[in-house]
């Protein structure tokens, strides 16, 4: 049988770039943003997660646009009237920059035998894909949640039907500024072969 893997200077570029990938800080993610072409390839990137019992339990709300502005403008007057609103309209603020915004939502099949666990990390996967699919594509992405993923009346205006749940917000465009290196935890901290 023919091996499938790719030759060594593909797979060594492909690994230095996940293992170079930083999310920049929202305000770092400016346009111009990816094109309709670029998100539709982003999409299919995204999708080619694990989903045990092909479900596909998970579920994406695109925003951009005059759309992404009224969003904002809609979460600002949320977090107005909430009690912690300094908060969250700095929270809020975060999702103004970035020209495209991807809403994955966990939407679980309930009593399948496929538990609702596995299906959760399923679309936290689809975050994780949109995050290094535009990197891959030379953007730049930020996984968020924040109050608004949380929120009843927030997550109305993302038309979320009954037990879905935000998973991810991810924010999408060029990147401004290269966000600075930071302390990661290394191999040694957190892996452990298991003794036979």
């Amino acid at each position: 049988m023919a091996s499938t893997a790719r030759p060594p200077s593909t797979a060594s570029a492909a690994a230095d770039a996940l293992t170079r990938r930083r999310s920049p800080t929202p305000d770092a993610l400016v346009g111009p943003g990816p094109t309709r072409e670029d998100t539709e390839r982003l999409i299919e990137i995204a999708l080619r997660v694990p989903d045990h019992g092909r479900l596909s339990p998970w579920r994406l709300v695109l925003i951009a646009g005059e759309a992404k502005q009224r969003w904002v403008a809609k979460l600002l007057e949320l977090a107005d009237r909430r009690e912690d609103a300094p908060k969250t309209r700095v929270s809020t603020r975060k999702l103004a920059s970035a020209p495209l915004v991807v809403v994955v939502v966990s939407s679980a099949v309930r009593g399948h035998k496929v538990p609702e666990w596995e299906q959760w990390l399923s679309a936290g996967a689809v975050c994780m894909n949109l995050v290094n699919g535009a990197h891959a594509l030379g953007f730049g992405a930020n996984w968020l949640t924040g109050w608004h993923a949380y929120d009843d009346q927030a997550t109305a205006l993302l038309g979320l039907e009954a037990g879905q749940k935000v998973a991810g917000v991810v924010l999408i465009g060029s990147v401004a500024a290269e966000a600075p290196e930071r302390p990661r935890a290394c191999a040694a901290d957190v892996a452990r072969w298991l003794e036979a």
